[in-house]
């Protein structure tokens, strides 16, 4: 940068007075002068942002429609960005992994049954094995290693820093047991210890207590992986059923109406959740203290036979003594079944 970003001050701290204006107002910052858009757009500024503690914790969010489009939501100005396409050539890519790592969003794997309308053709690949990172920082969407078996409907979480998947189904709809962990720095993949059974059906992955449980539908056993070099273990919790999301280390499921606080021992139910009876293909994540219920689509009943596609966002604030729902602003451009939900720190 050849002219000072600030006038009479060392770039160096120019950079930590910068690192804390909101993220949401970087576009604007870029427009002042060409070192400023150089500096937005430095790794430097977000290594001040760490440096200072001024990180902010984002939402990633991907729905049915539109295609491949994902959006950030920032809860302390209850205001939704929007990213550029995901530049995937498989159409209404579905059934991927989404986390984030390294201080950015990744896509890995997933699939598509998507019809060409003029010809009848399936023109969509069923399991992929491509990687995609969004970085923040230059706002650009990057294709990286692929994953070494292409994978749908997996195990998809990061553990110390790793991103680690299994499980899932692969080409012509096998499934499969294989596991794998990717490292961010060096963009690469390594095989680990294959799960102990597949069950034929596709699976979830969550990290509780620095460890990887990987849980299939339908059934109450868990397999668990706490540390990569070692075997998965089989684990009966009796979790129940149901969208369930980590809050501060808690898991939190919505089963039969309600949403509860499980741990091995017992069964806290937290509050009702009946009037998401109907609506279904939501997501439910947690985003410091607080339960996220976003998009979904509302079913047809005997009253109104139109099914619904939302973007509305419920928020249950569970850090106070009585838990109490509000709404945040919905989504302005993603509706409907949700495919991706993660947390970014920028």
């Amino acid at each position: 940068m050849s002219e000072q970003l600030i006038e009479g001050l060392p770039d160096a701290v120019s950079l930590r007075c910068l690192a804390w204006v909101p993220f949401y107002l970087h576009p604007k910052l870029e427009l002042v002068s060409r070192s400023w858009q150089a500096a937005i757009r430095s790794p430097e500024l977000f290594r001040a942002r760490q440096e200072v503690g001024s990180c902010e914790d984002l939402l990633c969010v991907s729905a049915f429609d539109p295609d491949n489009l994902w959006q950030l939501y920032d809860p302390h100005q209850d205001l939704w960005i929007t990213l550029p396409v995901l530049p995937s050539k498989i159409r209404n890519l579905s059934h991927f992994g989404a986390v984030s790592a390294a201080g950015k969003l990744f896509v890995l794997g997933g699939g598509s049954g998507a019809v060409d309308p003029q010809t009848g053709d399936q023109d969509g690949s069923f399991a992929t094995n491509e990687v995609w990172s969004y970085d923040p920082v230059i706002r650009r969407w990057t294709p990286r290693a692929s994953m070494l078996v292409p994978r749908a409907m997996f195990a998809c979480c990061v553990l110390g820093g790793k991103i680690v998947v299994a499980g899932g189904f692969t080409s012509c709809r096998k499934s499969i047991s294989q596991a794998e962990m990717y490292d961010p720095e060096k963009d690469a993949w390594d095989p680990i210890p294959d799960l102990h059974r597949t069950h034929n059906s596709a699976c979830s992955g969550i990290v509780i207590g620095g460890k990887v449980h990987v849980l299939h539908k339908g059934l109450s056993t868990v397999q668990v992986l706490d540390n990569v070099g070692r075997e998965w273990t089989v684990e009966d919790y009796g979790w129940q059923q149901g969208p369930m999301t980590v809050v501060k280390g808690a898991l939190y499921v919505m089963s039969h109406g309600v949403i509860s606080k499980q741990d091995r021992e017992s069964v806290k139910v937290l509050v009702s959740a009946s009037e998401f009876g109907r609506r279904i293909g939501f997501a439910m994540t947690g985003l410091a203290d607080e339960i996220y219920v976003i998009g979904g689509v509302i079913v047809p009943d005997q009253w109104n036979l139109e099914i619904k596609p939302m973007s509305d966002v419920d928020v249950l604030t569970i850090g106070s003594e009585r838990p109490t729902w509000r709404q945040a602003a919905p989504m302005t451009r993603c509706r409907g079944t949700i495919l991706g939900c993660t947390q970014l720190r920028i």
